[in-house]
């Protein structure tokens, strides 16, 4: 099967973003028999792909074919919106270019990516899956990035079912994610949920790493963990530093919170750990995927974080796999799937979203309960193992794909 796969955003085990689900699932097509052509953007690709406008390369069997476009989560909505649009026209030709596909899927987000893969199938007379990683445009409404009622959102709120309607198949990450869609009217029996996986050879229980622990002077302390982007939608800014504090105020010097990553709401967390004196509270910086398991290796407890926005609640972080895979109890403040999982599974705890003083309360618990710590860490793994396993994700996808190709002939 020749499979066409267009993401903005590709990325590898080497980038800083984690966003690797469509590389992970390219290399195991690859290795399966298929052909795969990965239509993406030069941002999150080594810096050989931003020397021309357009570029061609392959990594690990995946054909990459990339246009020189921008981004960076530090862009305003409206320079965002511009990159969004450059990267349709670009992705158009690339995918028109290409050699003919037996099945063509785009993934999201942003929306806009299902244009250059609907207008491509289209043309080629192919079947079109779309992937749907965020509902949109109602997360950006929820978070204020688009009026309910402006022009932009009416206008992604069409396009969003445009291309729900001319889909064969939708994939979506989240149960949450997989009801906005049904919501459309678009049939059940065509939305397969196949969330954000775990890399079980890279994420697993192990020792600390050496190397950190004497970097950061982390000792034999509690250490609560966090590894992935820190922007508006993480609302790591709205507890985590009062977490700090409210420990510190309490005398318990034996519990750090080690936070990798990077965004907009960087300065403001490390402008608050600055005023008010925080060495409980390390930024170690944003790292590649690869170096992320020494992070949550060393953490005892792993959070997966997001903003009291409701939409959020559907989401499939890839953090959160990361942790269970991990084997380490995880913290959520997100009252959706995730929340259900850790509960139903006592993998993990739940605290409100925002509620400094509870995310400290919870961490405390959780310091004073090694048994109640190892005990989650090996649901976590175990849950990670017979749910949520890359192998068993990205067969899943692959029959999704041959199920469209084949329903065509």
């Amino acid at each position: 099967m020749r499979i066409l796969y267009i993401h903005q955003f590709f990325a590898t085990r080497e980038s800083s973003l984690g966003l690797i689900r469509s590389y992970e699932f390219g290399r195991r097509l690859v290795a399966t028999g298929h052909a795969v052509t990965m239509v993406t953007s030069s941002s999150r690709l080594p810096e050989e792909y931003s020397q021309r406008v357009f570029s061609h390369g392959e990594v690990d069997g995946i054909d990459v074919r990339a246009v020189r476009i921008s981004y960076s989560n530090y862009m305003g909505y409206g320079r965002r919106i511009l990159s969004f649009i450059a990267f349709t026209f670009g992705a158009t030709w690339l995918a028109l270019t290409a050699p003919r596909p037996d099945v063509v899927i785009a993934t999201s987000t942003p929306l806009t990516v299902g244009v250059p893969g609907w207008l491509v199938a289209t043309l080629r007379r192919v079947p079109f899956v779309f992937e749907v990683r965020d509902l949109w445009p109602e997360a950006a409404i929820q978070m204020g990035a688009l009026r309910r009622e402006g022009l932009l959102a009416r206008v992604a709120a069409w396009l969003e079912r445009f291309l729900y309607r001319r889909s064969a198949e939708v994939i979506a990450l989240s149960p949450g994610m997989a009801e906005g869609v049904a919501s459309t009217g678009y049939p059940r029996d065509r939305i397969h949920m196949i969330p954000n996986s775990c890399d079980l050879d890279l994420f697993h229980p192990g020792p600390r790493d050496t190397e950190l622990v004497e970097r950061f002077d982390l000792g034999s302390k509690f250490v609560v963990g966090y590894a992935g982007a820190i922007g508006p939608s993480n609302g790591l800014e709205a507890s985590v530093p009062q977490a700090a504090a409210e420990l510190k105020a309490r005398g318990r010097d034996d519990i750090v919170f080690l936070v990798a990553g990077d965004g907009k709401s960087l300065p403001q967390i490390r402008e608050y750990k600055e005023r008010e004196h925080l060495d409980n509270l390390v930024l170690a910086g944003p790292m590649p995927k690869h170096q992320v398991p020494a992070v949550t290796r060393t953490a005892d407890a792993l959070m997966t974080l997001f903003a009291d926005v409701p939409i959020l609640a559907t989401n499939s972080p890839n953090k959160f796999f990361d942790g269970l895979a991990t084997g380490r109890p995880m913290i959520v403040n997100s009252p959706g799937w995730t929340r259900e999982l850790i509960e139903e599974h006592s993998a993990g705890v739940y605290v409100a979203p925002g509620d400094g003083a509870a995310l400290a309360d919870a961490v405390e618990r959780l310091a004073d309960s090694p048994d109640v710590v190892a005990r989650m860490g090996e649901n976590a793994r175990r849950l990670a193992e017979d749910r949520f396993g890359r192998d068993q994700l990205a067969d899943e996808f692959a029959r999704v794909l041959e199920r469209a190709a084949s329903a065509r002939g």
